[in-house]
């Protein structure tokens, strides 16, 4: 039995997730969530037992000071409140960690006995895969779910995806199986340029999520961020002419498969969250409670040239994509091979 001693009654609760490694490239998502996290002063009020889940010589401890005292920070999976003001106030539960190195059942079980306390009425899961993307265009974002009445009520892509998965995919069957709606959300990231940080793709996820659950995001600096991004990369790819033409065949390949999509719906789409984004009057980012009769609980401190395609099978659900490379065994960001070598993450 999961006691949250500290945690008030929740308001329309929505589970948003992100794990580091396998299905975070670019770190796309999880900084997606880490953003929110930021932006909405989010309270941590549990965490997970990293001897459960987690290899530590695949992803290991830090050491860092306080105040001179040596201190270890274990590699675990946070979850943390944050409450949205304004006329309709909400509650989002934040899910950050790093994909489990084993128990994955059990991982996923666990969270789920959270979801269930904090009377969660939907669990949305970030990831971002690598991709045949020119990061010239606008980010693909695919939203999918097992689920076919949330598919045609929220317009999604119901998964057909048959293959190695990772945790996103794990945890999403979860919630199938357990009766909790559960949408996966998609970012694919250009291969020929993965590596972290990549806030245009952090800025899709957000701005789909805003979409999908009908919230306003502050954003931040996030929007000038992938401005700048965009620019670097492409002064990079200006002065590699092999890169430069891999690039432009992208590109029309991309504008080519999607251009009955540039009208319409997707024009229409794009215009709301305009007019959402600067309607006169429309409520700030909220905060979350501190102090008062319910605080919630606190934690400690928590070359150029054109790179071959991974090889690995892609996850959900973007055409063409490939997760993220396995990082090495010292980085403490990413879990070794938990999607590939034991899908369903037993351990065993």
């Amino acid at each position: 039995m999961i006691e949250l001693e500290g945690v008030p009654e929740l308001i329309d609760p929505v589970m948003v997730a992100a794990f580091e490694g396998w299905n975070d490239a670019g770190d796309a998502a999880s900084a997606a969530v880490a953003h929110l996290d930021r932006e909405w002063k989010g309270e941590v009020f549990a965490a997970l037992d990293a001897e459960d889940y987690y290899d530590f010589q695949v992803n290991r401890p830090t050491v860092w000071l306080d105040n001179g005292v040596r201190k270890i920070t274990w590699p675990t999976t946070r979850l943390s409140v944050v409450r949205i003001g304004g006329d309709k106030p909400r509650d989002l539960v934040l899910v950050r960690g790093i994909e489990p190195s084993m128990r994955w059942r059990s991982f996923c079980n666990e969270l789920l006995g959270f979801a269930h306390e904090l009377g969660v009425e939907m669990v949305v899961i970030l990831g971002a895969l690598l991709g045949d993307t020119p990061h010239t265009r606008p980010v693909p974002v695919s939203g999918v779910t097992s689920d076919p009445d949330l598919a045609r009520t929220m317009d999604l892509e119901e998964t057909r995806y048959e293959g190695p998965t990772g945790i996103v995919g794990i945890l999403q069957e979860a919630c199938t199986h357990a009766g909790v709606p559960a949408v996966s959300l998609w970012a694919a990231v250009p291969h020929y340029v993965s590596q972290p940080p990549n806030p245009k793709a952090t800025l899709a996820l957000l701005n789909r999520l805003e979409d999908l659950i009908d919230l306003r995001i502050p954003l931040g600096e996030l929007p000038e961020d992938a401005r700048a991004w965009q620019l670097g990369v492409d002064q990079l790819a200006a002065e590699d002419s092999e890169v430069a033409e891999y690039v432009q065949t992208l590109e029309e390949a991309r504008d080519t498969a999607e251009l009955p999509e540039a009208s319409g719906e997707a024009i229409a789409r794009e215009f709301e969250r305009y007019l959402r984004r600067r309607e006169p009057g429309a409520p700030g980012p909220g905060i979350a409670t501190e102090g008062g009769d319910a605080p919630y609980l606190r934690d400690g401190p928590s070359d150029r040239t054109r790179p071959p395609k991974p090889q690995q099978p892609g996850p959900e659900a973007v055409p063409g994509a490939e997760p993220p490379a396995d990082r090495g065994e010292d980085d403490d960001g990413a879990g070794a091979d938990g999607g590939t070598e034991d899908p369903d993450g037993s351990g065993e």
